[in-house]
């Protein structure tokens, strides 16, 4: 899935409270990606003088060096997640639930990458296990997961709050 929509999807499940915890969810919801392409993609933008990235094309897997790869591992597995979770859980004596947008984005990633292009890691580091999953770019998976994020944020921001004050009125 591509990472602005894992951020929505973030925001809309665990977010809802106020704008700081939209705000939270949303990156928790992106940092996955971020932490493991970022660099990446910067160095390769400023490094090298401005370097053009073609879009809506992944790049070849052999230019991705192998820290990217071994931050994936690390931010793609729900096993580390839980660990995370677990550990914010007993620091702040309370659950963060925005933190949830993480495991979310996990979720989400298993059934929408395929081994051909970073598979995800969900089981990292006890298993190897990947799922074969459907591009996320295909149009079949694509323009549902945009429709779908339209109608909730159509509906949570927008006609549910103007329902809530109809009833009010009453």
């Amino acid at each position: 899935m591509d990472i602005i929509s894992h951020g929505l999807w973030g925001s809309i499940a665990f977010g809802r409270k106020n704008r700081r915890s939209f705000w939270l969810a949303f990156l928790f919801g992106i940092l996955p990606d971020f932490l493991a392409f970022a660099p990446f993609f910067i160095t390769r933008v400023v490094g090298r003088g401005g370097e053009r990235l073609a879009l809506g094309e992944p790049p070849n897997p052999l230019t991705i060096p192998d820290y990217v790869y071994a931050v994936y591992n690390i931010s793609h597995s729900l096993i580390i997640f839980s660990l995370i979770f677990l550990t914010l859980w007993i620091i702040f004596r309370r659950p963060i639930w925005e933190f949830s947008a993480w495991g979310l984005h996990i979720l989400f990633d298993i059934p929408t990458h395929s081994t051909a292009f970073f598979p995800t890691p969900f089981l990292w580091p006890v298993s190897d296990l990947q799922v074969n999953g459907h591009s996320w770019g295909d149009p079949i998976i694509f323009i549902p997961n945009v429709l779908l994020l339209a109608t909730l944020y159509l509906w949570f921001y927008f006609i549910k709050p103007r329902h809530l004050d109809r009833i009010d009125r009453r």
